[in-house]
């Protein structure tokens, strides 16, 4: 059995492992990518954040198209080409794949195709096709990923009840779609297949949607998505699943008992997601796992020395670690700085950035105005339309809002919440706000050009002090 000894074996490609590995081989770490998928990237990029942004961005075009005479251009009833949205997807992925292993070579990192598996303090053995190998590292990072979660209560068959990884593969556009659960992922899907044409019905277990989010903008996007003609169940339970081979059954069951039937050519499960750790044999370790994630320390360390986890496998103090995958960039960044001996900081997980990619936007950094509240804070709030701003209208995107809670003696950025167009762009301003300490009122004295959508960053901050210009 072949070896490769090297200081640092990452373990899975996506977002979080091969940035460890490209930041590991920059320090002058010797180090292997172990990745069992023939392209590297992970869910991210194969099943995930890349393939639906394209999908995305395919819908915003095509209604974008659809409104074009409201700016003066004729341009005609557009259709669809399906097949024409996945090509462009798919383009999109192979590209940034070849991209990442482009990035492996430049930075001396060996990759190994093949299945890793714990073998003992320092081992992995590698398991691919008819080839097995052995890697020993002084270091370890686990960074396999997530996968979508399942309910008991009905059987994914990939073909009438699907996951989002089944639903990117679609090659014709359902007639109706039931979304189960309306978290990112769900509100995402949900917003590409009612601009495509499908008949949505979008189904939440919670009182509202997106709800981790502010309130306010949860019900400006439920307001919004509603106008869309998108069918939006709150509160609701959904039992009764009954598979035909030409729809899905079950029934909406809300607080006071009452039921709503509902039938759909296609159901997609968006419930959540469960971390890929099966198989690793971390039960041979010392490593605490916590319903298959890894306990971790702020350094990504678990109990088991020289063994790591970042990213969606990962379990913190505190409450829930957020499976997103710039979190996981990030902790493959430290962990691997860690490992090199740099001095190093744990990152401030309540300055990450949360981003929904639907129609409008939805992004956020820093706690809701209701938990500042909870938390005690003398709470202040500004909150600027996007009907007041130029820019907004110029691009006839005037929904939502920017909404500021703050500190009310000091004016500390305590949240910044956004709904709107280019939500997801402009909320790193506001991150980069807080990271810095800046106040409200070093955003206020900060000018902004015009017109732009930043402007809106600005006033909701001028709100905070009651001095808004536009309102």
């Amino acid at each position: 059995m072949p070896t490769e000894k090297c200081d640092v074996a990452v373990i899975g490609s996506g977002p979080g492992g091969y940035v460890a590995a490209i930041r590991a081989g920059q320090l002058g770490l010797k180090t292997v990518l172990i990745e069992r998928d023939p392209l590297l990237g992970g869910t991210c990029l194969h099943r995930g954040c890349i393939p639906t942004k394209a999908l995305l961005h395919s819908a915003s075009i095509l209604d974008a198209v659809r409104d074009a005479a409201s700016f003066g251009v004729k341009a005609g009833e557009p259709t669809v080409d399906f097949e024409g949205v996945h090509r462009h997807k798919n383009k999109v992925v192979r590209s940034n794949a070849k991209g990442i292993e482009f990035l492996m070579k430049k930075n001396g990192v060996t990759v190994l195709t093949g299945t890793g598996r714990l073998a003992g303090k320092g081992r992995i053995a590698v398991t691919g096709g008819s080839m097995t190998s052995e890697v020993e590292a002084a270091h370890i990072i686990v960074a396999t990923g997530s996968a979508p979660r399942a309910i008991p209560s009905v059987k994914i068959d990939g073909k009438r009840v699907l996951t989002s990884d089944e639903l990117l593969e679609l090659r014709q556009i359902p007639k109706s779609l039931i979304v189960l659960g309306a978290g990112a992922v769900g509100v995402e899907f949900a917003t590409v297949f009612n601009r495509f044409g499908s008949e949505v019905t979008l189904v939440e277990m919670l009182p509202r949607i997106l709800p981790i989010e502010d309130e306010e903008c949860s019900a400006e996007l439920e307001k919004a998505l509603r106008k869309r003609k998108i069918t939006i169940l709150t509160g609701a339970v959904a039992e009764g699943f009954e598979v035909t081979t030409s729809s899905v059954r079950m029934k909406a069951t809300s607080p006071d008992g009452t039921s709503k039937p509902l039938e759909a050519e296609l159901l997609l499960v968006a419930v959540g997601r469960r971390p890929v750790t099966d198989g690793l044999n971390l039960e041979a370790t010392k490593a605490v796992v916590e319903k298959g994630f890894i306990r971790v320390d702020p350094f990504m360390r678990s109990a088991e020395p020289g063994l790591y986890a970042i990213g969606d496998v990962v379990a913190m103090e505190g409450g829930p670690h957020p499976q997103l995958a710039h979190v996981a960039s990030a902790e493959g960044v430290l962990a691997a700085e860690a490992i090199a001996g740099r001095e190093v900081h744990p990152l401030n997980y309540g300055q990450i950035p949360s981003c929904t990619y639907c129609e409008p936007e939805v992004a956020s950094v820093g706690i809701s105005e209701r938990k500042a509240r909870e938390r005690g804070f003398d709470v202040k709030v500004g909150k600027f339309p996007w009907t007041a701003l130029g820019k907004a209208k110029i691009l006839g995107a005037t929904e939502g809002f920017v909404k500021v809670v703050s500190e009310a003696k000091y004016g500390e950025i305590l949240g910044v919440h956004i709904v709107g167009p280019h939500a997801t762009d402009l909320i790193a301003e506001a991150v980069v706000a807080m990271k810095a300490e800046a106040t409200v009122d070093e955003l206020v004295h900060t000018v902004h050009a015009h017109p732009t959508l930043a402007e809106g960053i600005h006033e909701a901050a001028e709100g905070v002090l009651g001095s808004y210009i536009h309102i």
